[in-house]
């Protein structure tokens, strides 16, 4: 089984001694498993001194989340841009792969859950100082699908939180979950979702699966379109709007993003009549 880590190593808005910001590098493992508990997954966390940050310190950082762990994980990700160099360089010398990507919800739950209740109450916090930790790499202008692997159809659809439950039934040959709950999301959320019908859909699942999706967008403008957000900045033009309709429903799949706390799938399917997924990913877009 696959563990895969999320890290984020940088800057804190908290204030040493000398008036110097105080790093931090954290540690916590991906949920792959929509009934996965969140009690259960590995954290670490450790405060790095402005004038240790270096990759020697995090590649020792990691050498020690190992030894807690008792274990390697597979891969590392990572949001963000200033530290690609940095971060890279430490998973290199462990032999792990690092992967720049907007897939990790886990880390920014737990970043925001410290922003709020953890570093206010410690020794040097600086308010004016906490917006700068989210910086995220842009996303690239949106390239054209492969032909090979344009849907024939697709559909906006939804499902009750609550039915996620079973998703370890379904059969689904390529895709990744997460626990709802780790979102706070109530079983009768309605969670919004695109299935893309293609009579080549187990090749277009299984191209997705290695692009490392993020999200879905939905894009307005005289150009509307859904947007498929992977990688650490690619986009990709799921579906141009052309008409009245489906420009409605692009836009009422948003709407339902934003009450499922940005919470949706993506599915892909051979016909609407098909009771097995080709692909299906539980996504969140990070604002």
């Amino acid at each position: 089984m696959s563990i895969i880590w999320e890290l984020d190593f940088y800057s804190r808005p908290i204030l040493d001694e000398n008036q110097k910001k105080i790093w931090e590098v954290l540690i916590c493992e991906s949920p792959l498993d929509v009934n996965q508990s969140t009690e259960d997954l590995f954290r670490f966390s450790r405060w790095c001194p402005n004038q240790q940050v270096n990759s020697i310190w995090l590649r020792e950082a990691l050498e020690s989340a190992i030894a807690q762990a008792k274990q390697t994980p597979t891969k590392i990700r990572f949001f963000r841009r200033q530290m690609n160099n940095m971060i890279t360089k430490s998973c290199q010398e462990l032999e792990i792969p690092a992967q720049a990507t907007r897939r990790t919800y886990a880390l920014d739950r737990w970043l925001q859950e410290r922003m709020q209740e953890f570093y206010p109450n410690q020794p040097g916090y600086q308010p004016s100082a906490a917006a700068s930790s989210f910086v995220r790499y842009q996303p690239q202008n949106p390239q054209l699908l492969p032909d090979a692997l344009q849907g024939q159809k697709w559909a906006i659809v939804s499902l009750e939180a609550a039915a996620f439950g079973e998703m370890k039934e379904w059969v689904i040959d390529f895709g990744e979950a997460f626990p709802l709950s780790m979102m706070g999301l109530t079983p009768n959320t309605r969670i919004p979702g695109i299935i893309i019908f293609s009579d080549r859909a187990k090749p277009l699942a299984a191209w997705m699966s290695g692009l490392d999706l993020a999200f879905v967008r939905f894009e307005s403008g005289s150009t509307a379109r859904l947007l498929l957000e992977t990688g650490a900045s690619d986009s990709w033009i799921l579906a141009p709007l052309n008409d009245p309709q489906t420009l409605a429903e692009a836009k009422g799949f948003e709407a339902a993003k934003e009450n499922a706390q940005q919470v949706h799938f993506l599915a892909v399917q051979s016909d609407s009549t098909s009771e097995a997924f080709a692909g299906f990913w539980l996504l969140q877009e990070l604002k």
